[in-house]
């Protein structure tokens, strides 16, 4: 009975086709779009995870998010270290600076200064030069793709000269940084250096990195120095968290990428559901004499749950592969898409979800299966 099935299926070759094509169209949809939102707003704490070394992040009590630090007074650092269970804390300095690029024109860049002492700060993949390459004055340090937007072409080399905010600066080394949310030229300098590109007020403490003992409670750490400050602290990944919550609750990029994959899930119920049907009701007449020589109801079912599977798994697969292919060709040939991929929990997701599709399309078609008069295959 399972082959006639499939010879049911294979048989009218454009519905099968449309009905593959619906599914790989919607899966290919559905998980592009959800492995974008996800490597876009997790973009938001990507500074965060390229500061392994520190695992708690002191700040204003009235920071949400790593674009709004409010300037703490350096006195603060002492009173930090003097927090129990710390093993150390440097001072993190970040600000918006002006950059301009080879051909004159401006972009909007992001400067980091790290602890002059142990530039903790940096991430740890070198491109060019190293950690002591950004001790001499005016050394700073640019991520990959800062230096392909300035020197667009051009090999890392050390040595180029370029102007923050006017000032002068030597680029002695490339660092492999994850993508900013909102700037791709991220620019390392060292703590007095920096303060020196962007003048701020009276305070210039951005944040406060610190590494606590192995073997301590994070939390009772961060809860030690709130206690002791009045500032607050987080642990790295609850402050990662807090910044990709600040952009789910703040700007309109859910709604947008909800409303996408809703019609990416609509469309592939209506192809799916519509040529499901009807190949469903041009075979009524084969199913008809299947009732009549005695199969029964139970067996019909699984014929037709069976061709939802076969065209539900070949189009999911062609749907996944599309997908896939296009976050691997995507983020080795496109800057913009580094760091963008697709997370197998979004996979198992959408495979859930096509099979709910085929399971419902088919069921809902079933009614005219399991109420077909036996009789109709002996009239004209």
């Amino acid at each position: 009975m399972y082959q006639v099935a499939l010879k049911m299926l294979f048989g009218d070759l454009a519905k099968y086709l449309g009905l593959v094509f619906g599914v790989a169209f919607s899966t290919l949809l559905v998980n592009q779009q959800a492995g974008i939102f996800v490597g876009l707003i997790t973009r938001g704490g990507s500074l965060i995870q390229d500061i392994p070394e520190a695992d708690i992040w002191v700040m204003d009590p009235g920071v949400k998010n790593l674009d709004t630090s409010f300037p703490l007074r350096d006195t603060e650092l002492a009173r930090v270290r003097g927090a129990t269970g710390l093993d150390w804390a440097v001072p993190f300095f970040k600000s918006t600076v002006t950059v301009r690029t080879a051909n004159g024109e401006l972009e909007g860049g992001l400067l980091l200064g790290l602890d002059d002492t142990t530039l903790i700060g940096i991430p740890q993949k070198f491109v060019l030069g190293s950690l002591e390459d950004l001790r001499p004055p005016d050394a700073v340090a640019v991520s990959a793709e800062a230096y392909r937007r300035i020197w667009p072409g051009e090999k890392p080399v050390q040595g180029k000269v370029l102007e923050l905010n006017d000032r002068r600066a030597v680029v002695m080394a490339v660092v492999d940084a994850r993508p900013q949310f909102t700037s791709s030229l991220t620019f390392y300098a060292r703590y007095s250096r920096a303060l020196m590109y962007a003048p701020t007020g009276r305070n210039k403490l951005s944040f406060i990195l610190a590494k606590s003992v192995p073997g301590t409670d994070l939390q009772t750490v961060c809860d030690e120095i709130h206690r002791r400050t009045g500032l607050k602290a987080l642990t790295s990944e609850q402050f990662r968290w807090k910044c990709i919550e600040y952009i789910l609750k703040n700007t309109g990029i859910p709604v947008s990428f909800a409303a996408v994959i809703g019609l990416g899930i609509i469309v592939g119920v209506a192809i799916v559901g519509l040529l499901l049907n009807l190949l469903i009701l041009e075979n009524l007449r084969q199913y008809a004499a299947l009732k009549a020589i005695g199969t029964r109801n139970s067996k019909l079912v699984k014929m037709v749950l069976l061709q939802a599977l076969v065209v539900g798994g070949v189009g999911y697969g062609i749907g996944l592969g599309a997908a896939a292919s296009f976050f691997e060709f995507a983020g080795n040939n496109d800057p913009n898409f580094k760091g963008f991929y697709l997370p197998w929990q979004v996979a198992a997701g959408s495979a859930a979800l096509d099979g709910s599709i085929m399971i419902l399309s088919a069921l809902f078609s079933l009614r005219k299966v399991l109420f077909v008069d036996p009789a109709v295959v002996f009239r004209g």
